[in-house]
């Protein structure tokens, strides 16, 4: 049972870190007030981003900086669409799912690099990369943006009242575009980790509902850093209990093992809704479009 445990512990970090670093792209964006539902796309093309450079030859950091940048050029698409545009949010991010889907589907199947395995990154201390070390210093920094700078306060300030805060100087368009392009950067990031450091192979879908299931750790943390990395933790733990109890022989069946974490959420979603009736955590705003023109 020893032996059980200590393994079982210490692969929780990386399987908790995609949760923690889409969750915190997700408040990033959510902060200023825009409604993204689109982190399973935007963690879908940082995953393929990153096994693609990987195969061409680029080392893993490098090709987890590739993820980065892949999730950010999408972010502009979504900014273009939501901020911009101002199409609907949830419409324009079920949108970017599909296409990013059926994308990241195509090129991988025209490249030939479906369950093409990778060397992906190593460890370096107690049998954790660098990305699972550097997690607490990056939620410590969205912390520290959002709560300690001027930059964090215009963002907030347009999640609660793009109208006040346009009042007071704050380009709200712009602070809104900053913001997902930020945010998707780092759930590109939690793909290309995905890949690179969890899985080490591309499958159609790879992703498989992570991105769903941040968007939920999302509310359960009332849109502030610390617990939604604390949540990615509890989530890391269930995740990484499915393939010990497989390797231990426990005589569970494997379907209903692969549908825990998704049933988790909803228990998570059940229990948010019953006993968080407080609203005031999450920003007024949220989903709601500004129109200068329009403010009275």
């Amino acid at each position: 049972m020893t032996e059980f445990l200590i393994n079982w512990v210490a692969i929780v970090p990386s399987f908790a870190v995609p949760f923690a670093l889409a969750a915190l792209g997700l408040i990033i964006c959510e902060q200023a007030g825009v409604l993204n539902l689109g982190a399973e796309g935007f963690m879908l093309v940082g995953a393929l981003t990153g096994v693609g450079l990987t195969i061409g030859g680029v080392p893993p950091e490098a090709a987890l900086a590739g993820s980065a940048l892949a999730g950010a050029a999408l972010g502009v698409v979504f900014a273009f669409l939501a901020a911009s545009l101002r199409i609907n949010h949830v419409i324009a991010g079920l949108a970017l799912v599909f296409s990013a889907q059926a994308l990241t589907s195509y090129v991988a199947t025209s490249q030939k690099w479906t369950n093409k395995a990778i060397g992906g990154l190593q460890p370096v201390f107690l049998g954790q990369d660098v990305v699972a070390f550097a997690t607490p210093l990056i939620c410590l920094a969205v912390v520290l943006v959002l709560y300690r700078t001027r930059a964090g306060l215009a963002l907030r300030a347009v999640g609660q009242n793009p109208a006040a805060a346009d009042a007071a100087g704050i380009d709200a368009t712009t602070v809104r575009i900053l913001a997902i392009v930020a945010g998707a950067a780092l759930i590109g990031l939690a793909g290309g980790y995905l890949t690179l450091a969890v899985t080490r192979i591309w499958v159609d879908n790879v992703v498989g509902g992570r991105g769903w299931i941040a968007i939920a750790l999302v509310i359960f943390a009332r849109w502030h850093p610390w617990r939604a990395l604390a949540g990615a933790v509890l989530f890391g733990c269930i995740e990484a209990l499915i393939p010990r109890l497989a390797a231990a022989g426990v005589d569970v069946p494997r379907y209903l093992l692969l549908m825990t974490p998704y049933l988790v959420t909803l228990l998570v979603m059940v229990w948010t809704a019953t006993r968080l009736k407080d609203r005031s955590a999450q920003p007024a705003a949220l989903g709601i479009h500004h129109i200068r023109e329009e403010r009275t």
